[in-house]
């Protein structure tokens, strides 16, 4: 295995996504790389990728090695934070058997991963997967009880000029499958006009299908410019000291923001506000509910998560997988009943004509002779 290309190289692979090019080398530093990096990356076409770190560290079986493997995307791994410092972004480099060359001299090297390798490991992960689940129940307990005045009166929601009460609400975060799940809400999103509330990166996937977003809620380390000025309304997550590091970049855009001090993730604090302030409904698109998804995250528990749901989830509607659960399909027979029901009124109109009656009944004698012979 040998490629040559131009390299692209971010410590934050969601970063790196947005600006690498069709054919490129990903250089990353991403233990576990997870489900949405990994698709983020095959979507931008790239040739290889190389990891300062593990791909596949063990503790969990993290699905983004597989993804990548599967597209025929092979992961140089494990190759070091000295070879990554020593690589520059576009640095053409060749890649021969796991060993990285830039003109002609050897940076370094590491493990070469395909399909065979990254299954190997995801089976060991697995072996150690009820180890990691005892230590994320722990987790979660433990900071379930410190983190639970968040739904018992403790938390300050702040004023928000977007009008809640009575509405649907759909909240979409970047999250598994949620490209697949949000095509699947279309129809949904046509004919109810639910508040529209993008966490993150969730509000450039309502741009990509056209819809701009009601309201924004994150740190925003992952959203686009475009998104944040598209906005109506901007929710700052801060920390629960009040340290806002996202609210400067959205004053540089020159825009406005409400900060939201709070623990947990953002897309928490966008369901809890949603139903603080009385939402007839809220949809849940693309958010994190399971082990994997939050050690994906780098979380090692979800208190604020199962808090949140135990108070919202009367109102809550989790649409994860709806693609999955429905998935249209027109059947052969449906399509052939349609052909008849178009037909037939042309048929009979076309039956009325003296020619296509002698037409017939010329087809009907020459079907006659063929009989007898």
């Amino acid at each position: 295995m040998r490629v040559e290309a131009r390299l692209k190289k971010d410590k934050k692979t969601k970063k790196l996504a947005k600006r690498i090019e069709h054919g490129e080398i990903a250089v990353i530093n991403h233990i576990d790389i997870d489900e949405v990096a990994a698709k983020s990356l095959v979507e931008a076409k790239i040739r290889l990728v190389i990891n300062a770190t593990e791909s596949i560290s063990g503790r969990y079986p993290n699905i983004g090695p597989t993804i990548l493997v599967s597209n025929n995307i092979l992961i140089v791994d494990n190759v070091g934070m000295d070879v990554f410092d020593k690589l520059n972004e576009d640095d053409f480099i060749a890649v021969e058997d796991g060993r990285i060359f830039r003109d002609g001299e050897l940076i370094g090297s590491g493990e070469v991963m395909d399909k065979f390798v990254v299954n190997e490991k995801i089976k060991k992960a697995y072996e150690n997967i009820e180890v990691e689940l005892d230590r994320f129940i722990d987790n979660t307990i433990e900071y379930a009880k410190k983190e639970k005045g968040m739904i018992l009166g403790d938390l300050e929601i702040p004023k928000m000029k977007t009008k809640y009460d009575g509405k649907h609400v759909l909240v979409v975060v970047r999250g598994h499958n949620y490209k697949d799940d949000l095509q699947a809400m279309i129809s949904y999103i046509e004919e109810v006009k639910p508040i529209l509330v993008g966490v993150d990166g969730g509000a450039d996937a309502l741009l990509e299908f056209g819809y701009k977003p009601d309201v924004i809620v994150g740190d925003m380390d992952s959203v686009s410019d475009d998104a944040l000025k598209s906005a109506n309304e901007i929710v700052v997550h801060a920390y629960t000291d009040g340290r806002a590091p996202g609210l400067k970049r959205v004053e540089e855009l020159g825009l406005e923001a409400v900060v939201f001090s709070a623990p947990g993730t953002s897309e928490d604090i966008a369901m809890l506000a949603a139903y603080e302030y009385n939402a007839k409904l809220i949809v849940a698109l693309g958010t994190h509910s399971n082990m994997i998804d939050f050690l994906e995250k780098g979380r090692k528990g979800m208190a604020s998560t199962f808090l949140v749901r135990l108070k919202i989830g009367s109102r809550l509607i989790d649409a994860r997988g709806v693609s999955i659960l429905y998935q249209s399909r027109l059947k052969i027979k449906y399509i052939f009943a349609l052909i008849i029901t178009a037909l037939f009124p042309i048929l009979i109109v076309a039956s009325l004509s003296p020619k296509v009656q002698t037409l017939i009944q010329l087809l009907q004698i020459k079907l006659r002779l063929l009989m007898k012979m």
